[in-house]
């Protein structure tokens, strides 16, 4: 990878905000992103590789950055979220129940043996793209708490779920690895709260703004990766680190300062080089060989958007049921795996990532329509992270925006 070509992604990124500017298109962030990288991408112009190594571990960088935002913006000391916590583990077990009937009902029709997998697939949710596009919208309110909590059980549940489906001799490892994972953001989250009830971390904070040492942002990222490193060694998506460990941060409290320092990080480049090297890595030309898989394709999306509006039956409005169906990690994971282990039917793999695009897709349009008419219990923001109301640098909590 070369300079040019990193030039080349944050250019095309840059098509992100020129969609997201029109405020009355309530476009979000990620769309233009992700739509530059497939046109730059495998599936257009080929100027952008998804293959290559320097670029996949940037995009793994922003992954996994990104995922950590996502869990710091969860807040975590509201008690509301607990409540919310089992309604999204209850709408997770409806729409798991709705895809492993329409994965059933699809596998049959086309004569597929991978029923287990397209359940899996319909009834996952990628809190990469949903949490950044209702950020991007700045939603706020009680029904978004739920949305989050939905999402963040339905990803993690499927990223679990992934092994046992497509490759089930693996699936013990994962899933030590990813217990493993979660009793480190556990154990994170009690040395972080006994630093702050201590004084030790804003005494650190003090040195850090005072010499310009950036010490806060320096020791998250190294915890960030070290979890990070602590998943990819079980073979565990890096999501759940980085939303483990954005948790672990949120139950504590998050320093305003080094939330704005993160925002550039993350907003700034390494967010924009992961969606764009997702659209790269999407190849929807295998479809041309095989016309009945495009079909298919569409309807794995559909049965996506359809389970997921199940939720509209626990009280969610079915803009954000609609919303919450978004999914392309467990596609490509699925598509990758399913392509080395030879169990996966000519333009299958294809197939999977075209049913995530009518999922984003839809997702997309689901949260444009809920901006222009929020739901209940459901408000549309419009802050600044430059400019925080109330405290100084150094106090605790988000900035007014999203990062």
């Amino acid at each position: 990878m070369s300079f040019a070509e990193l030039s080349l992604i944050c250019l095309v990124a840059i098509l992100g905000p020129l969609l997201a500017a029109r405020r009355t298109w309530h476009l979000p962030l990620v769309l233009g992103e992700l739509l530059a990288g497939v046109v730059v991408g495998r599936s257009v112009l080929g100027w952008v590789n998804s293959d290559n190594e320097t670029l996949k571990f940037l995009a793994d960088i922003g992954f996994a950055l990104m995922m950590f935002v996502s869990g710091t913006h969860v807040p975590i000391r509201d008690r509301t979220i607990r409540a919310a916590v089992g309604k999204g583990t209850l709408r997770v077990l409806i729409t798991a129940a709705a895809a492993a009937a329409l994965g059933t009902g699809i596998a049959l029709l086309f004569g597929l043996a991978n029923a287990p997998l397209y359940a899996v697939l319909m009834a996952s949710s990628s809190a990469a793209l949903v949490l950044p596009i209702m950020d991007s919208l700045k939603f706020k309110g009680p029904s978004v708490l739920e949305l989050t909590a939905s999402v963040a059980l339905a990803d993690v549940a499927a990223i679990v779920a992934l092994p046992l489906a497509i490759d089930p001799s693996h699936a013990g490892p994962k899933a030590i690895g990813a217990a493993a994972v979660a009793a480190c953001a556990v154990a994170l989250w009690w040395l972080l709260r006994h630093f702050e009830a201590n004084g030790s971390r804003q005494r650190l904070h003090d040195v850090s703004e005072d010499r310009k040492f950036a010490l806060e942002l320096r020791i998250q990222l190294t915890i960030l990766f070290a979890l990070a490193g602590l998943a990819a060694l079980f073979n565990v998506s890096i999501m759940l680190a980085g939303f483990a460990f954005g948790l672990a941060v949120s139950a504590v409290g998050e320093p305003r300062r080094l939330a704005r320092q993160l925002f550039a990080l993350n907003d700034g480049f390494l967010g924009p080089v992961f969606f764009v090297w997702l659209g790269a890595s999407i190849d929807l030309r295998q479809l041309g060989g095989h016309p009945q898989m495009i079909l298919f394709g569409a309807l794995l999306g559909v049965g996506a958007i359809l389970a997921h509006a199940t939720a509209r039956l626990t009280g969610m409005s079915l803009p954000f049921a609609v919303a919450s169906a978004a999914q392309l990690g467990v596609p490509v994971a699925a598509a990758t795996i399913g392509r080395s282990l030879g169990v996966l039917a000519a333009g299958e793999d294809a197939a999977l990532l075209l049913g995530a695009l009518v999922t984003i897709g839809a997702t997309t349009a689901a949260a444009s329509f809920a901006a222009r008419h929020p739901p209940a219990n459901t408000q549309v923001g419009d802050a600044s992270p430059e400019a925080p109301s109330g405290g100084s640098e150094g106090s605790k909590g988000r900035p007014a925006s999203g990062t």
